[in-house]
């Protein structure tokens, strides 16, 4: 299959840097570009890329608020993986870019074939933050985003069972399958089986959409262990 990419950058000459990267790739196909997020939004209707490749810091329209658009919109037709190109790795922007929907981020000055793996993997439907990453970006800027802090009805808890809310206190504090595993006393493929159960339950595309979920119904706080 090929994995059609938009790319979003308001820098030109770095958007000619990337496609020059991905165009040698036989997997992987470029099929438009965009100056900033409002045609981001529009050119993903049109093109349907599997991958948008966003900058986040832009003029009009920026990455996160295009973001915010592209998940809501495409969660009706083809569920379009964004991946968020930033300057800094610990960054508040990253945060709302993450809680946006985001699967993923990468620094612009990743090598290249970091770059061409990153895209893979978000089209492949995983995340490539780690929810270890997610939740200390979130602690970082905890204060400074007091959306984060609030506490949402939880309703969507009330649909987990006892071992799966267990399971999902674990994911959000960054733990891996294999570190929940050997918390619980249980194999890492049951651990797969409850995560994957709770992330249909609640709706959630990956595990760092769960520790966002984590932090806004309150089932966990900055600086909890």
């Amino acid at each position: 299959m090929t994995i059609r990419v938009l790319l979003v950058d308001d820098q030109p000459l770095l958007r000619t840097g990337f496609r020059l990267i991905l165009e040698g790739e036989p997997d992987i196909a470029v099929v438009g570009e965009a100056g900033d997020g409002a045609q981001a939004v529009e050119l993903t209707r049109t093109l349907l890329p599997e991958v948008v490749l966003m900058d986040i810091r832009m003029p009009g329209v920026d990455g996160i608020e295009a973001t915010r658009r592209i998940v809501r919109e495409g969660a009706a037709t083809h569920d379009p993986r964004v991946l968020i190109l930033t300057t800094f790795d610990l960054d508040e922007y990253v945060v709302e870019a993450v809680r946006a929907g985001a699967s993923g981020f990468l620094l612009k000055d990743a090598p290249p074939e970091d770059l061409v793996t990153a895209i893979r993997i978000v089209a492949n439907g995983d995340a490539i933050v780690a929810p270890s990453v997610t939740r200390r970006l979130l602690d970082k800027f905890a204060t400074r985003l007091p959306a984060v802090r609030e506490t949402a009805p939880p309703r969507g808890l009330r649909m987990l069972t006892e071992r799966e809310l267990e399971v999902l206190r674990h994911v959000a504090r960054g733990l891996s399958n294999a570190e929940i595993a050997a918390e619980l006393v249980v194999s890492e493929t049951t651990v797969k089986t409850h995560v994957g159960n709770l992330l249909a339950k609640l709706g959630l595309r990956d595990r760092v959409q769960a520790v966002v979920f984590a932090y806004e119904t309150g089932l966990t706080q900055p600086g909890q262990s």
